[in-house]
């Protein structure tokens, strides 16, 4: 059985359009000496035509203070990590969140204290710029935390072990769904895994052997109330954190209520449209636009 790290590596290697490539190295062409790595991530991997689209990158950096010239985006990104960014070159439009090496390999995992970075690195993404081997060895192990602490936080979650071995990633994926205010739909976590079985197969068993995890024996009742504790407190620092990042992407994303807006329709078939106090206000905006949405069940 191949290392899980390998199985990484070789994922994370795979190429990807020539626009997306360029696209990434011009990020990190932005932030100097303080790029490491730019990894693209999210949907946007299995779409053949990227016109129109919104891609999703994370750019790791040496050191906050390095990556930019203005303190005070350092200070944001240090308390409140990622800083997020929209982005556009050569007619793609992009929006790319900033990490220290730190962080990212804190982030992936299990001592994660929220599941956005983990949960979207334990599914498929590339890595599609890095500065030297040093920085591409240091973004693949941090990557390869990704996939065991998904399924070490998940497994204990069931009171006996799945039939189909995929639904433990369907469980993990299920709930961190949970854990963040998301504008897809209810079906999405279950499809993220019937999108390409196969490569859920492959990577089970080592993630599993890496988290120290045997999905077939049994947990124990004390075991799994503490399992589904440990997620519910998940879930709500999750959602306020969802809010507070939107909050801080106001200052550091221009028409950052318009793409909440466009993911949101995207993803839930609906028709929102943004009122122009809504631009002069966006995070006003967007804390009378989330709750409403929750309560229509748009987003989770």
């Amino acid at each position: 059985m191949e290392s899980l790290e390998t199985l990484v590596a070789a994922e994370l290697g795979q190429p990807v359009d020539p626009r997306a490539a360029a696209l990434a190295a011009a990020i990190a062409a932005r932030h100097g000496d303080a790029a490491r790595a730019v990894l693209f991530y999210g949907s946007c991997l299995r779409e053949t035509r990227l016109d129109g689209l919104m891609l999703d990158f994370y750019l790791i950096v040496s050191d906050y203070r390095a990556a930019y010239g203005r303190r005070w985006l350092a200070t944001a990104n240090r308390l409140v990590p990622p800083n997020v960014f929209p982005f556009e070159a050569d007619g793609l439009a992009a929006k790319y969140a900033v990490l220290d090496e730190a962080d990212f390999a804190r982030l992936c995992s299990v001592h994660a204290d929220n599941v956005s970075v983990w949960a979207r690195f334990a599914q498929p993404a590339r890595l599609v710029w890095a500065a030297d081997d040093a920085a591409r060895a240091r973004a693949v192990a941090a990557v390869a935390q990704a996939a065991p602490t998904l399924l070490a936080l998940a497994a204990p979650t069931l009171d006996r072990a799945p039939a189909d071995p995929l639904d433990l990633w369907r469980q993990g994926f299920t709930l961190t769904y949970g854990a963040e205010l998301r504008a897809e739909r209810g079906s999405r976590p279950g499809s993220i895994v019937d999108a390409d079985p196969d490569r859920y197969r492959r990577f089970l068993g080592p993630a599993l052997a890496e988290a120290g995890v045997n999905a077939g024996a049994g947990t124990s009742p004390q075991i799994r109330a503490m399992a589904l504790s440990r997620w519910r407190k998940l879930q709500r620092r999750g959602k306020r954190l969802t809010l507070i990042r939107l909050a801080k992407a106001s200052l550091t994303f221009a028409g950052g209520i318009d793409y909440l807006a466009w993911k949101i329709n995207r993803h839930a078939g609906t028709a929102i449209t943004i009122k122009p106090w809504q631009r002069r206000f966006p995070i006003l905006g967007a804390m009378v636009l989330l709750p409403r949405l929750m309560r229509k069940g748009a987003v989770r």
